[in-house]
């Protein structure tokens, strides 16, 4: 969620604020970038998909975000034949550029514990470690109300 909110920020905003005075206004366009995002990444995964050595990560979120912004300017490829090519322009830069494999975590993540324990003393609270108990009720159609 977080690459997320960073690609929105930083690759589609360019770091610019929303430019609507209204809450309509600014509730479209924070659609508007939402579903243009989620545009951008179906596209990357359906070009990846094509490749079975191309993982979805190594598809560049702003290459995507670029070709797509020259098809707009452009009005190039707007109009769609009877069959519909699920890689596209798109697809086609994205596989031309993928990004190099990610390397493989060596260290698991852990919680990183606070500098100070003293204002846990002070609250006189326990750090101990405790066991979680989860419990699922799955209830099935006869048995609901």
């Amino acid at each position: 969620m977080e690459s997320a909110y960073f690609a929105i920020k930083k690759s589609m905003l360019g770091r610019r604020v929303l430019r609507s005075k209204t809450w309509a206004g600014i509730a479209q366009e924070v659609y508007a970038l939402l579903v243009a995002y989620q545009v951008l990444r179906i596209a990357i995964a359906d070009a990846t998909a094509t490749t079975p050595e191309a993982d979805p990560d190594r598809g560049s979120f702003s290459v995507a975000l670029r070709c797509a912004h020259d098809q707009m300017i452009q009005a190039a490829g707007i109009t769609a034949d009877t069959a519909i090519e699920l890689v596209g322009t798109i697809g086609r830069a994205i596989l031309d550029q993928l990004m190099p494999s990610r390397r493989l975590r060596v260290s698991p993540r852990a919680v990183k514990r606070p500098l100070s324990r003293y204002a846990y003393k002070s609250l006189k609270v326990d750090r101990p470690t405790y066991t979680a108990t989860l419990s699922i009720n799955i209830l099935s159609p006869a048995n609901s109300p």
